[in-house]
């Protein structure tokens, strides 16, 4: 039997999505599949690892020539997706490349 999300932890895929990384949530998941994603400064390549408030994430964002790399300290897990105002609250931005 599959483990429900429980209160303390939510799917990354899930929370990237609710913070509006991407328009889908499967667009969320290939990021974290193809290696853009750290969870605090390891490498994570399934989209189900489990993330907590607190945890630090680097996303390394659009291609080799134009990249840029966001840190992000996860602030609360994510109720719902919501606008993108609600979306910022999930999150803070702690460094820019």
């Amino acid at each position: 039997m599959a483990e429900a999300e429980d209160r303390d932890w939510q799917r990354l895929d899930k929370w990237l999505w609710c913070a509006r990384l991407s328009k889908t949530r499967s667009a969320c998941a290939a990021l974290v599949e193809r290696g853009a994603v750290r969870l605090n400064r390891q490498p994570v390549d399934k989209p189900h690892a489990r993330l907590r408030p607190g945890d630090i994430l680097t996303l390394a964002m659009g291609g080799p020539e134009r990249g840029t790399v966001k840190v992000w300290r996860v602030q609360a897990l994510a109720e719902r997706r919501g606008p993108p105002a609600e979306a910022r609250t999930l999150y803070e931005e702690i460094a820019a490349g």
